[in-house]
């Protein structure tokens, strides 16, 4: 079916689209923030769209969007593909070493059922994970590996975090209910679409692309385009079931080319409600259990997204923002003098990002700029930090006029 031509309503989609406030749902308990802002690309991936487009009644694109907005999905199960790539190195050995001790089951304090720990494995390759869903108190999140799972349960105000390999338990309570879930990172195709539709503004083109089968049901297909130069974001498709306006695949293509960064969706989905027993959790027989110690604390430091990618992260903890839209910046000040430790300096690790970082200089100074197929991060020798979804280029003449 070929593309639809549709409205130009960016004004129209960002007065339209709802706040967090109204993120109902669909949601999984994830109770703490993952650290990083690679990580904040992580969610529930992908399925291939079937052959054949359904032929459905033409929408424009603020119709779409208004869809989305009105979508209230309380029940669903399914299963999710996950596949990220952001073009990170393989850490080989120097990962074992970084993460020993931090909650893999080393000898630090940590526990391996931790979700701050365990979701950002999905950083990166192909996971495929199952989902539940029943209303806003009760959400079930399960990552099948070889021969183990883990699992994320939200039932009332417990959540708990198991990991069958190590059989640990991780446990919190009344984390993952009222405004604190606002500071969870996303983690469905919705939570994606809710956070890529917030940068629409005269910045950015959308229209409607068409349609596709997604995981069984016929969906339109969104499609978000930034029009600045500068930006390493190509363009955003949300695949939306024409039946619920709940986004059931999302999409991120970066401007550099070839494979997605992010492919997120359901390979098979139901809206029925999942039975009572899906969020019974009961910690096994021998099972090491980890309290949250203090959660809400975590919290009240995390960063949140705005309007684009940097606007919800100004004025906490020292963060400023330059720019607006796709290429906006945030910076920081680390209060940190010398730069990168490379070589002699920072041992395995200082070597390790040596080889990694890209020296740069401009009006600022001097610094290291590393690079991901989406997210760019300069830090200067003076101890401050400049990142975002722009190109090398484009950190530097944001550092300039920081300066």
């Amino acid at each position: 079916m070929a593309p639809y031509e549709s409205d130009d309503a960016v004004g129209a989609a960002r007065d339209e689209h709802p706040r967090s406030g109204r993120r109902k749902a669909a949601r999984y308990a994830v109770p703490v923030a993952v650290v990083g802002v690679a990580a904040a690309t992580i969610g529930l991936v992908p399925a291939l769209a079937d052959s054949g487009d359904p032929d459905l009644p033409r929408i424009s694109a603020q119709q779409l969007i208004e869809k989305i907005a009105k979508s209230d999905v309380q029940q669903l199960s399914g299963t999710v593909k996950v596949s990220t790539d952001l073009g990170l190195p393989d850490l080989g050995g120097l990962e074992d070493g970084l993460m020993s001790g931090s909650g893999r089951g080393g000898s630090g304090d940590g526990s391996s059922a931790d979700p701050k720990a365990k979701l950002t494995e999905l950083v990166s390759g192909t996971h495929t994970l199952r989902v539940a869903a029943d209303g806003p108190d009760r959400q079930k999140l399960s990552l099948l590996e070889s021969g183990a799972e883990y699992s994320l349960i939200h039932d009332g105000k417990d959540v708990w975090g198991y990991d069958s390999k190590s059989n640990q338990v991780f446990h919190s309570t009344g984390s993952a209910s009222g405004k604190d879930r606002d500071a969870e990172p996303p983690a469905t195709p919705k939570d994606f679409a809710d956070q890529a539709l917030k940068s629409v503004d005269d910045t950015t083109s959308v229209t409607v692309d068409g349609t596709a089968h997604v995981a069984g049901r016929d969906a339109y297909k969104l499609l978000i385009r930034p029009k600045q130069s500068g930006t390493t974001v190509g363009a955003i498709s949300i695949a939306v079931d024409a039946r619920t306006g709940m986004p059931l695949k999302f999409t991120l293509t970066p401007r550099s080319g070839g494979a997605a960064v992010l492919d997120a969706g359901f390979t098979q989905v139901s809206f029925a409600r999942p039975a009572a027993s899906t969020f019974d959790f009961t910690p096994p027989k021998g099972a090491k259990v980890t309290e949250e110690k203090d959660a809400a604390g975590a919290r009240e430091h995390t960063p949140q997204h705005g309007g684009d990618f940097a606007g919800g992260l100004e004025g906490k903890n020292g963060l400023k923002v330059l720019g607006k839209g796709w290429t906006s910046v945030a910076t920081f000040d680390t209060g940190a003098k010398g730069g990168v430790p490379t070589g002699s300096q920072g041992g395995e690790l200082g070597g390790f990002l040596g080889s990694l970082g890209d020296p740069v200089s401009g009006k600022f100074g001097k610094g290291t700029v590393f690079s991901t197929r989406l997210v760019n991060a300069l830090i200067t020798d003076d101890g401050k930090v400049y990142a975002g979804t722009v190109t090398k280029d484009a950190l530097v003449k944001a550092a300039d006029a920081g300066k």
